[in-house]
């Protein structure tokens, strides 16, 4: 029941936009579609499929839910990614720094760059 309190009150709070526009495009065809609106229809004959029906309220939460779990892994991977191009720019920087500060006395030494 709390679950579902949340949710209603994350529903209140959508925009226009999340309201109207799914989360994301079905990637089963028409006739695959139809078959699974038949199985939800029919009578249960299970005891588990039963009680599945009375969770499928819950579908947009799983929805909402796994589309912030791949956001959350996308923003972790663009961290790192990020993380790993600051440090190279910063050898970059600290070789060019080494290169600049090099002594005048001492010519014969090779440019590191």
């Amino acid at each position: 029941q709390r679950i579902l309190r949340l949710a209603e009150m994350c529903r209140r709070l959508e925009t226009e936009e999340e309201k109207v526009l799914p989360f994301y495009a079905s990637s089963l065809d028409k006739w695959e579609q139809q078959k699974a609106c038949w199985v939800l229809e029919e009578t249960a004959s299970e005891p588990l499929a039963r009680i599945m029906k009375d969770y499928l309220a819950l579908q947009q939460f799983w929805q909402r839910f796994n589309k912030a779990k791949l956001e959350e892994k996308g923003m972790e991977q663009a961290r790192a990614a990020l993380a790993k191009r600051n440090q190279d720019l910063r050898r970059l920087l600290q070789q060019y720094l080494a290169g600049a500060a090099v002594n005048q006395k001492v010519p014969k030494d090779p440019h590191p760059l």
